[in-house]
């Protein structure tokens, strides 16, 4: 009984005490002037790289839907990209940072993702051949998409670590692509240097100083390749993460006029892993 009366006391004076704190106050909407716009194309899908046999608890659910086995005939496919126009696709994703592209001094067999054991997300390296990145240019020119491309940010680099990579990043293999995506009049809308690799990452992360080099290394590939074109792509970075340290440092190391777009991931709903 005495707990009782206790409760209710202490319940009824904090009770009155928060009544005490409570202060009314007005609030003004200024309806007239803009604050901020979003774009036409705001609204964006991403095709991943994903093999058909890429599974979560024993569920596959990505069946043939990435870059390399999409089944671009589909009549509702095409019909859902229009209907959204103009909708932005991005290629890119989780493995994008494991694919090499089939054109120029590429010296790597051009072998499909594989399962491996201790492989980056537990897949192979895999490869884009030039035929298929066609078959995709095609597609986005009948679809109307706006297109944005993940290029591989780890080629070059080597894991020092769980999920840590160092060294310089080679362009070789992006430059002999980019140059042929020139030659054959694709228009890519945004160029995307690496898929989560800022701060602590996710599957692997590369220190914000070499990643701003990277960067700039990428901004003068583009700037060279483009020089005669009139249409001047975007760069985009880093596509990972927020964390506030590494992306102040990212934006002090590569400077003003080499980030066009600064890119964030937010997973509200989770990474869509189902359980059973």
């Amino acid at each position: 009984m005495r707990f009782l009366l206790a409760l209710f006391l202490l319940l009824a004076s904090l009770q009155a005490n928060l009544s005490q704190d409570i202060e009314h106050g007005s609030l003004l909407v200024d309806g007239a002037q803009t604050k901020a716009e979003t774009g036409d194309n705001f609204i964006c899908a991403t095709i991943d790289w994903w093999p058909h046999d890429k599974c979560d608890y024993n569920h596959c659910p990505w069946g043939y839907s990435s870059v390399v086995n999409l089944d671009l005939s589909l009549p509702f496919l095409s019909k859902a990209i229009q209907a959204l126009k103009p909708l932005r696709i991005r290629l890119g994703g989780s493995l994008q940072d494991q694919v090499l592209y089939d054109v120029g001094s590429l010296k790597s067999p051009c072998h499909p993702l594989q399962k491996i054991k201790g492989g980056l997300f537990g897949f192979s390296k895999g490869c884009l051949h030039m035929k298929r990145w066609d078959e995709l240019n095609q597609f986005f020119n009948e679809t109307g998409a706006i297109v944005t491309f993940g290029l591989n940010a780890l080629h070059g680099k080597h894991q020092i670590s769980h999920n840590v990579w160092e060294g310089t990043w080679d362009p070789t293999n992006a430059y002999d692509f980019i140059k042929y995506t020139i030659s054959k009049g694709y228009k890519i809308d945004s160029w995307e240097l690496g898929n989560e690799l800022s701060g602590k990452g996710i599957g692997a992360s590369v220190g914000v100083a070499q990643y701003g080099k990277d960067l700039i290394k990428l901004k003068q590939i583009l700037g060279t390749l483009y020089e005669n074109s009139k249409f001047k792509p975007s760069l985009v970075a880093p596509g990972g993460f927020y964390e506030r340290q590494w992306y102040d440092k990212l934006l002090q190391v590569s400077g003003s006029g080499i980030i066009n777009v600064l890119t964030h991931h937010l997973y509200n709903l989770g990474p869509g892993l189902t359980v059973t």
